[in-house]
């Protein structure tokens, strides 16, 4: 793809100066609207423009993963468009508390104030940085003793549980390096498959189960655990991985687990996104730098993503990708970006994954 470089333009999101509006509107509708079932939005400001992008590539649903404090300046913006999912709150100092105690008190006002009927159970390996993983066992493993009583507080309300197990196998090769400390890969899903035995509610393993690398690896997964989904999140690394795999492995994959597999994005907005300054405290607010910049941001993945899924288009990523450059420091640099190979899904295996199979769930 080639591309002229518009002033003002996000290059992380943007390296080729798309016009994203532009681009929404040559993709045209999608299959059927588009129910979007991983994103964190956060921020009235932001939430509106992530709005306009979102309405723009046919999002109608986003399940988001809104801190509490937020929920209500954003249901404002976003009325029925949006469900919460219950998480722990990130920005309680006390974390001891905010995942135990504070998580199970937080869950029950997020589903009977604000109608969730999803709990995040975050277990990706980076917890082994924030808690100590011995002392903190009950926590830091899936099948922990906290984590059960947050899955029984879920359970005992009707709710299906999301989880983040895993990361990238780029990680594995590098941050996660030392497996003394972090596990290897497969150990991972030991508790996981515990979790899905002893709990038989609906689960979802976000960003393909933190294995988009590996499909063998997931149809096991979905074939001894019926009551387990996946959702397709992660922008960067679903673009990178799945692009790697013949088009054919994709398609019988999605076949073989229709209605198993459903639309996300992982978008993060935050109202620091359209602040054009350098003092950017949260997660991720150093992605974007103003108004264009952020609609960039959150448009880029949606453009990513439908690209992938519904066109045969072949040709670099717009997004920056630096885990290419973490991994071969030599090759690539941070704003690189790999080969986007897209899978020309079937229309009406494209509706199954772009809704259907969530509706089917019947969590909401």
């Amino acid at each position: 793809m080639k591309g002229n470089h518009r002033p003002g333009c996000n290059p992380d999101a943007n390296r080729f100066g798309l016009d994203y509006r532009a681009e929404a509107r040559r993709l045209g509708p999608p299959a059927v609207p588009i129910i979007d079932a991983h994103a964190h939005i956060q921020g009235d400001r932001a939430a509106e423009v992530w709005k306009e992008a979102a309405s723009l590539y046919g999002i109608c649903e986003v399940w988001s993963m809104t801190p509490l404090s937020q929920v209500a300046e954003v249901r404002q913006v976003l009325g029925d468009m949006v469900r919460f999912i219950a998480i722990h709150n990130w920005h309680n100092p006390d974390r001891a508390y905010a995942w135990r105690d504070g998580f199970l008190e937080d869950i029950s006002v997020f589903h009977r104030q604000h109608g969730a009927r999803i709990v995040k159970l975050w277990a990706a390996p980076r917890l082994r940085e924030l808690m100590d993983p011995v002392a903190d066992a009950d926590v830091v493993n899936l099948d922990g003793a906290w984590r059960r009583r947050v899955a029984d507080l879920a359970a005992s309300l009707g709710m299906a549980i999301m989880t983040h197990v895993a990361d990238p196998d780029t990680w594995f090769a590098t941050r996660y390096s030392d497996a003394s400390r972090f596990l290897t890969k497969s150990e991972h899903y030991l508790p996981l498959e515990r979790m899905l035995d002893d709990y038989p509610v609906t689960w979802i393993a976000a960003h393909m189960g933190g294995w988009p690398e590996n499909l063998p690896a997931l149809s096991g997964l979905l074939e001894r655990h019926p009551n387990l989904h996946l959702d397709a999140s992660a922008t960067k690394w679903m673009v990178r991985e799945i692009s790697r795999h013949p088009r054919q492995e994709v398609l019988d994959f999605m076949e073989r687990w229709r209605g198993r597999v459903f639309f996300g994005s992982d978008i993060v907005t935050t109202n620091d996104h359209l602040r054009a300054d350098d003092k950017l405290p949260s997660y991720a607010g150093h992605l974007a730098a103003g108004h264009e910049e952020a609609f960039e941001l959150y448009a880029s993945r949606y453009w990513a993503l439908r690209t992938l899924w519904e066109t045969a288009y072949v040709g670099e990523s717009p997004i920056a990708d630096p885990d290419l450059a973490m991994l071969d420091p030599a090759r690539f640099a941070p704003t690189d970006a790999p080969e986007l190979a897209g899978k020309a899904l079937p229309r009406d295996l494209l509706a199954t994954v772009y809704a259907g199979a969530a509706r089917a769930a019947s969590i909401w």
